[in-house]
């Protein structure tokens, strides 16, 4: 149990806290009675989960504490802080004054959550399939829709007006289809090339 991994494990546990003032936030919107310290606390969890993404990856490198822990815990606690914000701002409002700007579209965390289930669906047949050959490359798509997927979430929790919030989702969502075809395309090339030289061996 590494420095870096117990930021982690803080991390992922600052999710839940997040979902609940959110989700109160919204329902004091409901009200008509917005208790705006909810929402203030609420971005400022979002913000040191986020922040610690980068802290927990800095003193893995740094102080040398990489671990398969580590590995494993890492993408769960970035996924699972994305996911929480996308899914509570799909069901919760947080706008009083413009419903459109204070919660995304149905379609938007349809969409996160179909491309990272067919990643990670793929990835486990692949391993089943080709065991250690498997490749799996970030590609540039990839961290453009989670830099976008951020903006979006940011977009509503600030309440920010000078681009509407549904381009935002709309770019967020574009580079979250591309990346998932992207990364489908390279696990279909890859059991494609074992099945040739599969073949060919024989």
């Amino acid at each position: 149990m590494t420095t870096a991994n117990k930021i982690t494990i803080v991390r992922i546990l600052l999710i839940p806290v997040f979902v609940t003032l959110a989700i109160y936030y919204g329902e004091s919107i409901q009200r008509h009675e917005p208790l705006e310290w909810q929402r203030f606390a609420a971005i400022i969890v979002f913000l040191v989960a986020a922040a610690s993404d980068g802290l927990d990856g800095y003193v893995a490198r740094r102080y040398n504490q990489r671990s398969s822990l580590g590995v494993i815990l890492d993408p769960i606690a970035d996924k699972g802080l994305l996911l929480s914000g996308i899914i509570t701002l799909s069901i919760s409002n947080w706008s009083e004054t413009d419903p459109q700007y204070g919660h995304f579209p149905a379609w938007f965390p349809v969409l996160v959550i179909t491309r990272d289930a067919v990643i990670l669906v793929g990835a486990a047949i692949l391993h089943y399939l080709i065991g250690n050959k498997m490749k799996v490359r970030p590609h540039w798509t990839g961290k453009v829709a989670t830099v976008c997927q951020m903006c979006a979430i940011a977009w509503v929790m600030l309440q920010l007006r000078f681009i509407p919030l549904m381009f935002v989702v709309i770019v967020a969502g574009i580079f979250t289809g591309i990346s998932g075809m992207i990364y489908l395309l390279s696990g279909v090339r890859q059991l494609q090339a074992e099945g040739h030289a599969h073949a060919e061996r024989r």
